[in-house]
């Protein structure tokens, strides 16, 4: 759903920069290298890069192109087609009748490889209806098994694993006999990582790809790692031929360029990407979205699926109208917050939106997300009847909400007095002047 305020922040300055260049009026030699070097920068890769600048140099020549709004889709096409939007990026998961379907999970050791385990198993589990079991084959590593059964655990896989130090290739077949024996659809195994590749690791998972006939070989890069990540992929894809791939911390400082050099060189899809530490963090990878957040035109298409799946749709039509009747009390105030946590980190929602125009700064929106958990608790520490009617709460009332919430009665009179303003900016808008009577003849949009 979301590729996340990092691909929005840093990318909207990379697509600045090549629109700014590619917009001038004599593009020669050095305006190219120009456009070589910020996608270099941006970690594209060598290889793609040259790919890119090439149908770009062709097509601006051909068209004519110069205007901003016409390059900036020009880029948007390029970007996609480097991503290869035909590529087939499901899950191959679905089960015989003879067998559990088994996915392999490889990757180097501080890539989210764990992680991104138990969010896959969550995403089979609670978004595909999949009973998983997870086989801990990374046998050498006792916290990995530990953070790995936590994991199970969360998404309500079935786990299995083996001593310390057992053979991989062991702990792997359980997984299989468990899931076979217990009727589950899939299998995913984990595997050992290493902080530099070795021959001995790749010979390791050469034999349990023959071992178990993995539907699929899913390979977890770290955004975050540029080039080191590209080179990564490219040495598994040669020794076991990846499916697929996962990239993690795209919520942080990653600059991006490596999906398209990593499908470059591998020529294989990127089919999630990791977006946070909670379990449904996890998305599905849209090359036309990730161009156009690459460029600061947005991820409506996100937002709008985000939205539908956290807001209630009958409750959102109640509260607007509460909102037209002036009706809106601190009960309805804190189920607002409730239902905007539910969309996730809001700076990562706000970094959806298009970055133009009045919505430019919105990428640099801090979000305090302390500040929502306080005025819940606030609210949360008052009796039913105050949050009715907040006329009701004197100096003592106060003193006992601050007491009940761990705040000041500071805080709790200034989430008062910004209520008290929202219900007076509400009261304009409702039934009496002329706002209000436009108002009230509006349908207003419900998610």
């Amino acid at each position: 759903m979301r590729l996340r305020a990092r691909l929005s922040r840093s990318q909207t300055s990379l697509g600045r920069g090549l629109l700014s260049v590619l917009s001038r009026e004599n593009l020669d030699d050095q305006a190219w290298d120009e456009v070589e070097e910020a996608l270099l920068t941006a970690d594209v890769g060598v290889g793609a890069t040259s790919e890119i600048v090439e149908r770009l140099r062709t097509r601006t020549k051909v068209l004519g192109t110069r205007s901003q709004g016409e390059l900036r889709a020009l880029l948007a096409d390029e970007l996609v087609t480097a991503l290869q939007p035909d590529l087939d990026r499901s899950l191959h998961t679905l089960p015989t009748s003879r067998r559990p379907a088994v996915v392999l999970v490889v990757g180097v050791n501080g890539t989210g490889k764990t992680t991104t385990i138990g969010k896959l198993a969550w995403h089979l589990r609670h978004a595909l209806g999949y009973s998983v079991v997870i086989g801990a084959a990374d046998t050498f590593r006792a916290a990995a098994v530990e953070q790995l059964e936590q994991w199970a655990q969360r998404s309500e896989a079935t786990f299995v694993s083996g001593p310390p130090g057992a053979d991989p290739g062991s702990v792997a077949y359980d997984a299989v006999v468990s899931a076979r024996d217990g009727g589950a659809d899939v299998v995913i195994v984990d595997t050992a990582g290493r902080l530099q590749l070795d021959d001995k690791l790749m010979i390791e998972l050469e034999e349990l790809k023959s071992q178990l006939g993995p539907v699929e070989i899913l390979f977890v890069a770290d955004a975050m790692t540029g080039q080191d990540a590209v080179k990564s992929a490219e040495e598994f894809h040669k020794r076991l031929g990846i499916t697929g791939v996962i990239l993690t911390k795209m919520d942080g400082d990653a600059r991006g360029g490596a999906a398209l050099s990593i499908r470059h060189v591998t020529g294989q899809p990127l089919k999630f990407v990791g977006v946070g530490e909670k379990p449904d963090a996890f998305e599905q990878f849209h090359p036309d979205r990730a161009a156009q957040r690459i460029l600061g035109m947005g991820d409506i298409l996100s937002f709008i699926e985000k939205a539908e799946e956290a807001i209630d749709k009958k409750k959102a039509v109640e509260m607007q109208q509460k909102l037209l009747d002036n009706e809106f009390t601190l009960d309805d105030f804190r189920d607002q917050i409730r239902q905007l946590r539910k969309l996730g980190p809001l700076e990562s929602m706000l970094s959806m939106m298009p970055q133009v125009g009045i919505l430019k700064d919105l990428k640099n929106v801090k979000v305090d997300e302390g500040e929502m958990n306080r005025v819940v608790a606030i609210i949360d520490s008052m009796t039913p009847r105050e949050r009715v009617n907040h006329m009701l709460i004197n100096g003592s009332r106060r003193r006992r909400i601050a007491k009940g919430s761990g705040t000041s009665v500071q805080d709790v009179n200034q989430l008062l007095k910004q209520y008290t303003q929202a219900r007076k900016m509400m009261k304009s808008f409702s039934g009496g002047g002329f706002l209000g009577k436009k108002l009230g003849k509006m349908k207003l949009p419900v998610f």
